[in-house]
């Protein structure tokens, strides 16, 4: 790459996260290389539709539409203006050395770096219930990046089930886009939700439209309830069975049901590039551990929800403080630094308000019925990853080895946290971290074997 002047810094995603970054950098006298899988920046938050598409912002991003248009405008002037390099459409799939694998629609390239600022983002959280595997069962992110890329509602009778803000949030866009909304499912009790008062009132108006929401639902929505399985046929899911919070049992029809217990933080890149790991408590997942600006040594910072889950507002500002941290290693001017660390810790407090409120249902895993499906791609079940627990010692990569859980497409996002409770649980360990976490490794997306051949040269 020639296209870059001065230090070569790389910036992967752009989300939230991501374009403040490199908005940052340009501001530092840099060009920085941005690497996204998307076709145009946004992330999946503020995903732009394709072009031509008619649905105008404030219709797709409801009171979040003017920070879309803002984040936006911002990327694409800068973009124009030649002041960064942008690779659309790409997918690093690999880190070595100083250099990342990138994979685009004409094969695979290797891109030198100087510093790297890896602003992946977060995916669906999502606990498998019986039923799940069968075609029709959506996450709530995919949910939403149909109807925000496509006006497309997946399903005609949908139910959605899990736990927090998505999930009210995607139900109220549904309803506005003319979809049929049969039951909104929130296994966290209200009881439990008033718990994280104190940390929600970190952002009040924010917290305030989140229950307005909420109130705008009315009878479709449902706290503390469990969700037992999905009925489903040939065709995908007939409906939803779940016990309300007085345990009564109830059977909801439906043809399409999405999923999502909050989220959980994208963190293959970081695992490849060295970064320590830590478990959270709060979160109930391993962390990539930084400090407060963003830097997780080696020459590579984190921001965004790939660090912690801090929403789309909090991920603006650990963009910009990574790349001011970056900007300071390299010995260039950056200021602003104290003002962003005030707000990164308000969003800080109101996130661990978030997870109090909407927590991971803890040891849910271990109560599946042994023919539950748990890792799709390898259609493992309860019962397999039990046995299989038996002879791994109770640590989740030796399972994976013997068993192939995490093995497939996904390489356990899915799967992993349910299946280390099951580990845990089977060795009798008092957590999930104590089974450990499924290491990361090269190629973390799928891709074609001519890419897996090229040396690192970039060559056939």
């Amino acid at each position: 790459m020639s296209d870059a002047t001065g230090p070569r810094v790389v910036v992967v995603g752009a989300g939230p996260a991501g374009i403040r970054a490199a908005e940052a950098l340009v501001a530092g006298g840099l060009t920085p290389i941005v690497i996204d899988e998307g076709e145009r920046a946004g992330g999946q938050i503020y995903r732009r539709p394709p072009q031509g598409f008619t649905r105008p912002p404030e219709v797709l991003y409801g009171s979040e539409a003017g920070k879309a248009v803002a984040l936006h405008r911002t990327f694409d002037s800068l973009a124009a203006a030649g002041r960064l390099v942008h690779h659309s459409r790409s997918s690093v799939i690999a880190i070595a050395d100083g250099r990342l694998q990138v994979l685009d629609g004409t094969g695979s390239r290797w891109i030198s770096y100087d510093r790297l600022i890896l602003a992946t983002g977060a995916m669906d959280r999502v606990l498998p219930v019986p039923g799940w595997e069968t075609a029709g069962v959506y996450g709530l992110g995919a949910m939403q990046i149909a109807l925000k890329a496509q006006g497309a509602a997946l399903g005609r009778r949908i139910v959605l089930a899990g736990t927090g803000p998505l999930l009210t949030l995607l139900a109220v866009q549904l309803l506005k886009a003319g979809a049929q909304v049969a039951a909104v499912l929130d296994t966290s009790s209200m009881r439990q939700q008033l718990r994280g008062f104190s940390g929600l009132a970190a952002r009040p108006l924010f917290a305030l439209r989140g229950l307005m929401m909420r109130r705008s639902l009315g009878r479709l929505y449902h706290a503390g309830v469990r969700l037992d399985r999905i009925e489903a046929d040939e065709r995908g899911p007939v409906a939803a069975l779940w016990r309300d919070g007085a345990g009564r049992e109830q059977r909801t029809p439906c043809d399409a049901v999405g999923l999502g217990w909050h989220l959980r933080a994208e963190t293959r890149l970081a695992d490849l590039a060295g970064c320590d790991f830590a478990y959270d408590e709060t979160w109930r997942q391993w962390l990539p551990q930084a400090d407060a600006m963003g830097r997780a040594g080696r020459g590579v910072y984190l921001a965004g929800d790939g660090l912690r889950i801090l929403g789309a507002d909090g991920a603006e500002v650990a963009g910009r403080l990574a790349a001011v941290a970056c900007l300071q290693d390299l010995g260039l001017p950056a200021a602003g630094v104290s003002s962003e660390k005030r707000r990164l810790a308000r969003f800080s407090r109101f996130a661990h308000g978030v997870a109090q409120a909407f927590p991971w249902p803890s040891h849910a895993a271990t109560g599946l019925p042994d023919e539950t499906v748990v890792c799709r791609c390898e259609g493992v079940t309860a019962g397999e990853l039990r046995k299989t627990a038996d002879f791994g010692g109770g640590e989740v990569n030796r399972v994976k080895s013997l068993g192939r859980v995490g093995m497939g497409r996904c390489q356990g996002r899915y799967c992993e946290l349910a299946a280390s409770e099951i580990v845990a649980g089977s060795a009798g360990h008092a957590c999930a971290a104590a089974a450990g976490r499924l290491r990361g490794q090269a190629p973390v997306r799928p891709a074609p074997i001519s890419a897996l051949l090229q040396d690192s040269a970039g060559n056939g």
